[in-house]
């Protein structure tokens, strides 16, 4: 957490997540809300750590939580949730693992800690780590603790939670049982899950799990919770190394580029413009540098490369002839146009 002082001398920290706020509005507004009560929430959030690929210390966290229902329905419905939100954005291959706390209540939350890095620093380094800080005595006993979580079976809550999710239309595939996942923060009580894709090995895109106890400590009562928290920051760049974007989200809005053939005739290319403008109709004017020659291929290409499809070239020809012309870039044609009939094809187009 980022931790300081500030100018009234008083002791503040910055949102380093959305579930302990979201605790503290339950609590406060416990008898005015219906539960069960869900709700999202999208907020930037800040945590003092050093950056690297798919970690930052500002970034995007959009949050979905259910307040009310100790049931494992409402688990599975989270679970659902995120698994069809990243279906409609086009990833294929997600494995969405997921865990109970309760495999690991006769551990020590350093222990959890340490295993949950398994899948970072294999068995030898877990097992290294959890003697070197003198959290299990010896080697051999460090090995059989491992060895025993990894052949864990699933809990009967997750065997029911797996049931509603295949009724759910979840695609039963990306569903991984891993019994060594803990999802470090210790205030999960149940279920905890994690979603991530082989082709973006930077960290989780999403995760969560139930926190029965957290409002409690702020509403006097035990109120349960489940809830997850997708990172938007690494759901964008794992999109983008995908190639999940279709072209139109990289494409301009703008209907015609109207060029500039050169310092002389800028005027005239104003006036185009805003005639198109006047018929709304996307135009814009080129504002690069004008080359004296070839003034128009670095046109052109800026036009091609943001899917501007109709360009417009005033040059003296056409100032004489008071016309333009037209060049539509994905068919390369180009054709000797009135004002009024570069409007009527624009608006067509």
């Amino acid at each position: 957490m980022y931790r300081f002082e500030d100018l009234g001398k008083r002791h503040v920290a910055m949102r380093y997540d959305q579930t302990v706020p979201l605790a503290r509005v339950i609590a406060q507004y416990r008898n005015s809300l219906l539960l069960p009560f869900k709700r999202y929430q999208i907020q930037p959030v800040w945590r003092a750590e050093n950056t690297q690929k798919g970690r930052y210390r500002e970034f995007l966290q959009c949050d979905i939580d259910t307040v009310g229902p100790d049931s494992v329905l409402s688990d599975a419905e989270i679970i659902a949730t995120i698994a069809s939100a990243y279906k409609s954005l086009g990833f294929t291959n997600i494995i969405i693992s997921i865990n109970d706390r309760e495999i690991f209540q006769d551990l020590s939350a350093g222990i959890i800690v340490v295993i949950d890095k398994l899948e970072k620093i294999g068995k030898e380094g877990v097992v290294k780590e959890l003697v070197g800080k003198k959290l299990i005595a010896t080697t051999k006993d460090a090995e059989a603790i491992l060895q025993s979580l990894i052949e864990s079976p699933p809990t009967q809550k997750l065997l029911q939670i797996m049931n509603y999710l295949e009724s759910f239309g979840v695609d039963m595939q990306t569903i991984k049982f891993s019994p060594t996942l803990a999802r470090g923060l210790d205030y999960y009580t149940g279920l905890i899950f994690e979603v991530k894709t082989p082709n973006y090995p930077y960290g989780a895109l999403c995760g969560g799990g139930r926190y029965d106890n957290l409002i409690g400590m702020f509403a006097g009562e035990k109120i349960p919770a489940v809830g997850l928290a997708v990172g938007f920051d690494r759901t964008l760049e794992a999109m983008e190394a995908l190639h999940l974007f279709p072209d139109t989200i990289t494409r301009s809005n703008t209907k015609v580029l109207v060029t500039i053939f050169s310092k002389e005739l800028i005027g005239k290319s104003s006036q185009i413009t805003t005639k198109l403008r006047e018929q709304n109709i996307n135009a814009e004017i080129y504002l690069g540098e004008i080359k004296q020659k070839n003034p128009l291929e670095k046109q052109l290409k800026y036009a091609d490369q943001k899917g501007i499809q109709l360009c417009v070239i005033i040059g003296p020809e056409e100032i004489e002839k008071n016309i333009v012309t037209l060049k539509n870039l994905q068919t390369r044609q180009q054709q000797k146009l009135t004002l009024e009939e570069l409007i009527s094809i624009s608006m067509r187009s």
